[in-house]
């Protein structure tokens, strides 16, 4: 008999053994002919079905994706099997994905460059980059409640000194015991 053992074949395509056997139960590779003995042996062809398996998952398809488009192509379901369909589907995915993060970095972004270095804090400030920022001040001037106080930190290393919202009852403790990590906030000392 001819053909590739497991790992021959895991390591012509860069996967790991049990990732054929992984595969072959999810019905993306073929259950293999054995030898006499029991081993595995699996066609040439296995080593670009794995490719391609690989290759799709870089591109986003999920498994189940994958599966379904191995298996269109085997039955050939008109010209493209269903391949052009899904990739431009899967395009306008990343697309929107894309948009998304590039929100995300414009916030991040300007989180730095406005200097937030305390999550609740930064909430509470109206001019806080953090998308939810209106939300916190909305909520608080609805339920009619005054600004919260004010603490004062330093920035470092600019002697500047800026008011934030002071933390109350049981995160102001935590705040000043430490966030868990050894690391003492309002404590000059690292």
């Amino acid at each position: 008999m001819n053909g590739l053992r497991s790992s021959q074949l895991a390591a012509a395509a860069g996967v790991n053994p049990q990732t054929l056997r992984y595969y072959e139960r999810r019905g993306l590779l073929a259950e293999p002919d054995r030898t006499l003995g029991g081993h595995r042996l699996y066609p040439a062809e296995a080593v670009t079905v794995l490719r391609v398996i690989k290759a799709a998952q870089a591109l986003g398809f999920s498994l189940d994706e994958i599966a379904d488009l191995l298996d269109e192509g085997r039955h050939r379901h008109g010209p493209d099997a269903g391949l052009r369909a899904r990739a431009h589907a899967k395009l306008a995915q990343v697309e929107a994905r894309i948009a998304d993060l590039q929100v995300v970095a414009g916030t991040l972004r300007t989180a730095v460059d406005a200097g937030c270095d305390d999550l609740v804090a930064c909430a509470g400030e109206p001019c806080c980059p953090i998308p939810f920022a209106g939300r916190v001040a909305e909520e608080h001037d609805s339920a009619g409640l005054s600004p919260p106080p004010q603490r004062h930190r330093a920035e470092p290393d600019s002697g500047i000194v800026a008011s934030v919202p002071a933390r109350s009852g049981q995160h102001a403790e935590k705040h000043e015991q430490g966030d868990g990590l050894g690391k003492h906030h309002g404590d000059d000392q690292a």
